[in-house]
């Protein structure tokens, strides 16, 4: 029997989802190590506030500004995603293994390719826009699709003072106009407030290591 670090990825999951031509699609990608009701409740923020038809929940192969060595398998992470994101409009998916895309940049650009007359938005929590200039080629990734910053704890202030707050601040739109972003050119952003979770991947790895 294979271990679980040896697991394979079901296929399914290696095929970018299918979007129809006219469709608004989200997306939302991270290593979700693990996953949590937090990254949910950023789904559904984005899916009603942005009035999107589909959500593309992305679980990375890994993330080049963090640590491997506390990685969970990919299989692991994708199955735990399915049992959180319930609702039928997210997709979940891990074709960035299948394409080798290291950055979001290349990942971004090859959605952009293969799915023309799609609109789609960038979704980010508040809290990864503090670091976003620190992203590979973070300037390519604001002017390829418009972005989507939903509020995190002890993030909604800070976000204001980020390099890329400050760079694109003309590109802001109001919060009101949420609806409208995906169909918007970029370079476009708005930052949207709701319920927030308190939970964070770091933390739950850290309590199931003291146990």
């Amino acid at each position: 029997m294979l271990s679980q670090a040896e697991q394979p990825v079901p296929a399914r999951y290696l095929r970018m989802p299918h979007a129809a031509r006219g469709l608004t699609v989200g997306l939302f990608g991270g290593s979700f190590n693990p996953p949590h009701a937090g990254h949910a409740l950023v789904a559904e923020i984005a899916l009603r506030r942005l009035a999107l038809d589909q959500l593309w929940w992305m679980v990375t192969p890994g993330n080049p500004l963090k640590s491997a060595r506390e990685l969970a398998p990919l299989a692991e992470r994708v199955e735990l995603s399915e049992k959180i994101a319930r609702n039928p409009k997210i997709k979940v998916t891990a074709f960035e293994a299948a394409q080798h895309a290291r950055y979001t940049a290349d990942t971004l650009a090859l959605v952009k390719a293969r799915n023309p007359g799609v609109d789609f938005v960038w979704i980010m929590g508040a809290d990864s826009l503090r670091d976003f200039h620190r992203w590979q080629r973070w300037r390519e990734i604001v002017l390829t699709f418009p972005i989507a910053v939903i509020d995190r704890p002890g993030a909604t202030l800070s976000f204001l003072s980020s390099v890329v707050a400050k760079t694109f601040d003309y590109a802001r739109i109001d919060e009101g106009d949420a609806p409208l972003l995906a169909r918007m050119p970029a370079p476009a952003w708005t930052f949207i407030h709701g319920p927030r979770s308190s939970l964070s991947s770091t933390a739950l790895r850290k309590a199931a290591k003291d146990r």
